[in-house]
């Protein structure tokens, strides 16, 4: 396989919803970024990857045909991935692969998702339509009719870990929120930058046990896109590529049934396995300097500790109690504020935490940069209890 780097990334702001913009025009708006960002012109991608999570959020099938066309690329191969919240590290994959494999030169990868116009207009409300439109990931015959929602199946898996080791506790899934809330303070892209104490948190209103109001990421409208290219192609265009030099990935059982417990996400072990191997990390508490997980949850981001093996299985709360995953810890953990603080465009989230990263390897992260970095993680989950995974390490 070839070497492949990103050599071009744009990011819109993360918002609650864009009044003012279609979700090909925020789509638009990263492409174009992304573009000016590798000095290179639209006629030299020769590919696109779109990560768009739901038809329902766009209220049009097929929303990636009407990207393409947008950003002026028909005629052009292009693909669709969809694998919940892993949608934008899944596209990532895809593109990566279509580079490798030498089929093509110049990929674009774009995610770009816009939820808030399932507004429902007759009766008022926003948030019930966005999860009805996500409620069609569950299972139709079982989960659906149940009521199952992002929210409370991922409790589960918080409660059984909570259950077999003692943690994440309240007050350290509290200290998630906190650090996570502070970094998006650092990010002028970030949805929800914000300074709360530990108590704020535990006496934010109860969504579902054990997850309170700050628990939880919001709903997002927003874009993120990276072009990714060739070693030839990438020496000769810039004299700042980010290599992707690992690369995981794994779909466990979508019926939490069909596994052997719900206290771990193997998905998640076997894709940051696969990924540490390929970019020869031995150590990842020693060998990264940072990460961006997936933390729609504050319990999940604790449970991402073990699952991409910074510390021992059961021993996730740890690592926030003393301080390893803050900003000026050993291995800080979403400096972009994660989907908590940045926010979850759901199609472009992994993308969005791609972008973070190698902003940080290229030294251009601002405030909030991690001085020194030369290696990253990031972590894209989606589907019930997280049935996809998909793990990068990029390096400079």
């Amino acid at each position: 396989m070839r070497d492949v780097a990103i050599v071009g990334m744009g990011t819109t702001k993360f918002k609650s919803r864009w009044v003012d913009k279609t979700y090909y025009e925020l789509a638009f708006d990263a492409a174009k970024m992304a573009l000016e960002d590798a000095g290179l012109e639209k006629d030299r991608i020769d590919c696109a990857v779109y990560g768009i999570y739901n038809d329902f959020f766009q209220r049009q099938y097929q929303p990636d045909a009407f990207v393409h066309d947008y950003l002026g690329l028909g005629l052009k191969p292009m693909v669709r991935v969809n694998s919940g919240g892993a949608t934008g590290g899944a596209a990532l994959r895809i593109g990566y692969a279509e580079v490798a494999s030498g089929l093509y030169d110049v990929c674009l990868v774009l995610g770009v998702e816009k939820c808030a116009d399932t507004y429902n207009y007759e009766m008022k409300m926003s948030t019930p339509e966005v999860l009805r439109a996500i409620l069609y990931t569950a299972d139709m015959t079982y989960d659906n009719p149940a009521g199952r929602t992002a929210a409370s199946g991922f409790a589960l898996a918080v409660v059984a870990h909570r259950d077999k080791f003692g943690n994440p506790t309240e007050e350290q899934m509290a200290k998630v929120s906190v650090k996570n809330h502070f970094n998006a303070t650092k990010n002028p892209l970030a949805q929800s930058p914000k300074v709360l104490t530990v108590e704020e948190v535990m006496n934010s209103r109860m969504i579902v046990e054990p997850f309170k109001f700050y628990d939880n990421c919001l709903y997002t409208e927003g874009s993120s896109a990276v072009i990714l290219a060739s070693r030839e192609v990438a020496e000769r265009i810039t004299d700042k590529p980010v290599w992707i030099s690992g690369l995981g990935a794994s779909a466990d059982y979508v019926m939490p049934g069909n596994r052997p417990n719900i206290y771990t996400f193997e998905s998640s072990r076997l894709a940051a396995r696969k990924a540490y191997a390929m970019a020869g990390v031995k150590d990842p508490l020693q060998d990264l300097d940072l990460a961006e997980l997936h933390d729609a949850f504050t319990g999940t981001e604790i449970m991402a500790y073990e699952d991409c093996f910074f510390c021992e299985e059961g021993q996730g709360g740890s690592l926030i109690d003393d301080g390893t995953v803050m900003p000026d810890g050993q291995l800080p953990v979403n400096l972009s504020g994660g989907l908590i603080g940045c926010g979850h465009a759901v199609g472009a989230t992994g993308i969005m935490q791609t972008y973070e990263v190698a902003l940080h390897l290229r030294g251009e992260a601002g405030r909030r940069q991690k001085k020194g970095a030369r290696r990253g993680l990031v972590q894209s989950i989606g589907g019930t209890l997280c049935t996809w995974t998909v793990c990068l390490v990029l390096e400079r």
